[in-house]
C-alpha cells in the first residue's frame, strides 16, 4: 500500500524542486512581459509602427505554441533537470539579446527563440511533480509551481519598470537574462530525476502509482504520436484553447480595456491590473488543493480534475459577461478578478490533470499538447479581441465572446475528457481509444 507520508528526503526534494519551478517560471512570465512594458521606447529608439510592435508580440505567442509538441517528448526522454536547465538557458540567452538588437528583424528572431526556450517550462513542472509526489499530492503541487504564472504576471509591470527607468530598456532585457541564467545553473546543481538518486524501497513505493513503478521507461515516437489517438487527449487540447483565450483577453487588453472601456487613468492602471492577477494566485494553490481533497473523498482521478476544471470555466464565463454588463467600474475589477481566479483554478487543475491522464513517461508529453492547444488560443485571443474592437468600437462583444469559447470549453471537458489512458492501450497497435 503506498505510503501516506514521504521520507524526510523525499520532503526536502519535494520543497526546493517546488522553490525552483516557482522561481523559473516568474522569471518566464516576466521575460515574456519586458516588451510589452518597454514598448513606447522600444518604438522610438528603433523606429518601429504599432504594427511591427505587434508582430513582435506575435512572434513569440506563436513560436512557443507550437515548439509544445516536440518539447514534452523531449522532456519524457531527456529528463527534466537537463531540459528545464537547457530551456532556462536558451531563453535567457534570447533575452539577452532582445537588449542587444538593432533592426526589426533582429528582435523577431529573438522573440521567436525566447518562445522556443520558454517552451518545456510547464510540462517540464508537470513532469517534476510527477516524478517527486504521490498521486494524492499532486494537486496542491501543481498550483503551487503554476501560481508563478499569474505571480510573475502581476510583479512584471512594476519590476520591470523600475529597471527600465533605473537603467534603460536594454539593459532591463539584460539583467533578466543574467538571472535566468543565475536561476538554470541553481536548478542544474541541485534538483535530480529520480533515476539519479538511490531511493530506498519505502521511497520508491511512495512514488510509484497505479502504474506500480517510480521510474518508467523513456517515452517513444510511438508512444507520443498514439496519444493522439484517445478523445481525453483531445478533451484536453480543446478545452485548454478556451481557457488560456479568455486568460489571454484579460492577460493582453486588461490594461487597454480599463483605460478605453472604463476611463480609467494611465497612472491607476498599473496598480489595477495587479488585482485580478493577485488573485489569480490564490486561485491557482486552492484549484490545486481542491484536486486532492476531491481525490481524498473517492473521486477518481481524472474527475477530480475535470469537474473544477469545468465549474470554474463556467462561472468565468458567467462573471465574465457580467464585467460587460455593468456600467460600475469597481464592480467591474470585482468580476474581472474573480474571472481570473476561476481562470486559474482551471489552469491549476488542467495542470494537475498531465500527470494522470497517461502513462508516466508521457506526463510531459500531453501536458504540452494541451499547453499546444492552450497557446494557440492564446495566440488568436489578442487578435480577435483586438479586430472586435476596432470594428465596433467596444470591448463589450469581444467579452462576450470570450464567455462563450469559456463555456463551450466547460462542456468539452465533461464530455470529452473521460478516462485516463492506460499504458496497455497505448501500446496496442490499431486499438480502440479505451481498449482493455
Amino acid at each position: 500500500m503506498t505510503p501516506v507520508t514521504a521520507s524526510p528526503r523525499i520532503k526536502n526534494v519535494q520543497r526546493v524542486a517546488l522553490a525552483l519551478l516557482v522561481l523559473s517560471g516568474v522569471v518566464n512570465y516576466i521575460d515574456r512581459a519586458t516588451l510589452a512594458v518597454a514598448n513606447p521606447l522600444i518604438r522610438e529608439d528603433l523606429g518601429l509602427t504599432i504594427a511591427d510592435m505587434g508582430l513582435l508580440l506575435s512572434a513569440f505567442l506563436w513560436a512557443y505554441a507550437f515548439s509544445q509538441l516536440p518539447a514534452g517528448g523531449l522532456v519524457d526522454r531527456l529528463g527534466p533537470r537537463l531540459m528545464l536547465t537547457v530551456s532556462l538557458g536558451l531563453w535567457s540567452l534570447a533575452q539577452m539579446l532582445g537588449g542587444l538588437v538593432q533592426s526589426f528583424g533582429q528582435f523577431f528572431g529573438a522573440r521567436v527563440l525566447l518562445g522556443m526556450g520558454e517552451a518545456p517550462q510547464f510540462p517540464t513542472s508537470a513532469r517534476v511533480v510527477r516524478d517527486w509526489f504521490n498521486e494524492r499530492e499532486r494537486g496542491l503541487a501543481t498550483g503551487i509551481w503554476n501560481c508563478s504564472s499569474t505571480l510573475g504576471t502581476a510583479i512584471s509591470a512594476p519590476l520591470l519598470t523600475f529597471l527600465m527607468l533605473s537603467f534603460s530598456w536594454r539593459w532591463m532585457f539584460v539583467i533578466m537574462g543574467l538571472a535566468g541564467l543565475a536561476v538554470a545553473t541553481a536548478f542544474y546543481i541541485v534538483h535530480r530525476d529520480p533515476s539519479q538518486v538511490a531511493l530506498t524501497p519505502g521511497e520508491k513505493d511512495y512514488l510509484s502509482d497505479a502504474e506500480g513503478g517510480a521510474q518508467p521507461p523513456p517515452v517513444t515516437l510511438r508512444d507520443w504520436q498514439r496519444l493522439f489517438r484517445f478523445p481525453t487527449t483531445w478533451g484536453m487540447i480543446f478545452g485548454f484553447f478556451g481557457t488560456i483565450y479568455v486568460l489571454w483577453i484579460y492577460a493582453s487588453w486588461l490594461p487597454g480595456y480599463l483605460e478605453i472601456e472604463r476611463h480609467i487613468s494611465v497612472k491607476n492602471t498599473g496598480w489595477i491590473t495587479a488585482i485580478p492577477f493577485l488573485f489569480g494566485v490564490v486561485g491557482s494553490i486552492l484549484g490545486g488543493r481542491l484536486c486532492d481533497m476531491l481525490v481524498e473523498r473517492g473521486f477518481s482521478t481524472i474527475n477530480s480534475r475535470k469537474y473544477p476544471m469545468a465549474a470554474s470555466l463556467i462561472g468565468t464565463a458567467v462573471f465574465t459577461v457580467l464585467t460587460a454588463q455593468t456600467p460600475n467600474n469597481t464592480l467591474a475589477v470585482v468580476f474581472i478578478s474573480i474571472s481570473l481566479f476561476l481562470i486559474y483554478v482551471s489552469t491549476a487543475a488542467a495542470w494537475a490533470m498531465a500527470p494522470v491522464a497517461a502513462p508516466a513517461n508521457c506526463t510531459a508529453s500531453i501536458g504540452s499538447m494541451q499547453n499546444f492547444g492552450g497557446y494557440f488560443g492564446g495566440a488568436l485571443a489578442p487578435t480577435v479581441t483586438g479586430f472586435i474592437v476596432q470594428e465596433t468600437h467596444s470591448f463589450h462583444p469581444a467579452l462576450l465572446v470570450g464567455a462563450a469559447v469559456a463555456f463551450c470549453a466547460a462542456i468539452i471537458y465533461l464530455i470529452v475528457v473521460r478516462d485516463p489512458i492506460p499504458p496497455t492501450a497505448l501500446a496496442l497497435p490499431g486499438r480502440g481509444a479505451y481498449a482493455d
